[in-house]
């Protein structure tokens, strides 16, 4: 940690962020469930097996196009449930509001949370409010706890890549970040783009309807697809390789990463996954993912070549190929 100070890049969800679990947090709280680095904690066997998940939100603007602050509250807990391979069930959430901020405000992003959850048939069981002096922090921040049921015939882990093991996504990477950077900004585009802010558990039951021999989920959120494919590789110790024309991204967030120097590979989501799975299942689960409106245009985008080595690198479009490392620094704070 240098300097001992925590400054933003320690919440990229890239190198820094790493070091801080590894170096602090896993050090104090450090147990057999933690230490699987999941999205969520797969608890042990009590009649049902059980996922359990909580993350905290501080985006900034807390409105932007396609969604809100709580949105994301309830479709970031939602999906990493649904990465454990569980259907979310009973959430908690808890505010921390700012002095000053208008009981409209509240309302909007409390009715756009009941809506969310409604969506996915969650229930809201407890909670907490906490209100701090105006300046303390900006607006409202909220973070939300969830527990999910996993069938006994699923069984999805951070470690369990494999060679050969194709790579899908369920769409086009980029949107969420461009979409804050915009609405932050006031960016004047050619048209808006909205942040792709969505619950996948629906879509992950329907993949595992297909095959339960699903290796590994993953939403890749902070650091992107990029340092979401680099810690697979760590935790699975496998070579990636990724084909950067079969990527799905819109023509305008690669036009705007362009113009700003941002890379796509390294820009948060909040409405995609990642799945690993054999080869000879990848047809039938793309099928049943572009039937579904949240995999529309779901694509594999590249295969474990290898185990023994922790890498991930990129086909080019010009028939080059490089690597691609975790993200070292902080693309853009505040967005989730």
């Amino acid at each position: 940690m240098k300097n001992g100070i925590i400054t933003l890049d320690y919440g990229s969800g890239g190198k820094l962020t790493n070091q801080l679990i590894s170096s602090l947090f896993l050090k104090y709280f450090n147990n057999p469930i933690l230490n699987q680095l999941h999205d969520g904690a797969t608890l042990p066997p009590n009649n049902q097996r059980i996922a359990f998940s909580t993350d905290s939100y501080t985006v900034s603007p807390m409105f932007f196009k396609g969604g809100n602050i709580g949105h994301l509250a309830i479709h970031g807990t939602i999906n990493d449930l649904a990465m454990c391979g569980a259907t979310p069930r009973y959430f908690s959430v808890s505010f921390l509001i700012e002095e000053g901020t208008s009981l409209e405000t509240l309302e909007k992003i409390t009715s756009s949370m009941a809506e969310a959850a409604q969506q996915t048939g969650i229930e809201i069981v407890t909670g907490d409010t906490k209100v701090v002096n105006k300046g303390d922090i900006d607006g409202i921040f909220i973070n939300t706890t969830g527990i999910g049921y996993i069938a006994d015939d699923v069984h999805i882990h951070p470690a369990s890549a494999q060679p050969n093991d194709v790579i899908i996504i369920n769409g086009p990477i980029g949107n969420h970040g461009i979409s804050i950077l915009a609405s932050r900004e006031n960016l004047e585009l050619e048209e808006n783009v909205f942040s792709d802010t969505a619950p996948l558990a629906e879509l992950v039951q329907e993949m595992l309807s297909v095959t339960k021999e699903i290796h590994i989920l993953r939403d890749p959120t902070r650091g992107g697809l990029a340092t979401a494919l680099n810690e697979i590789a760590q935790s699975s110790q496998v070579e990636i390789e990724i084909v950067e024309e079969m990527i799905p991204i819109d023509e305008l967030v690669q036009d705007t990463c362009k113009i700003l120097g941002y890379d796509p590979l390294y820009l948060a989501n909040e409405g995609k996954l990642i799945a690993f799975l054999p080869a000879q299942f990848a047809g039938k689960v793309l099928q049943k993912m572009r039937a579904n409106k949240y995999g529309k245009q779901s694509a594999i985008i590249g295969k474990v070549i290898s185990g023994g080595r922790a890498e991930v690198s990129l086909k080019t479009d010009i028939g080059g190929k490089r690597i691609v490392g975790m993200l070292s620094g902080e693309q853009l704070p505040r967005i989730c």
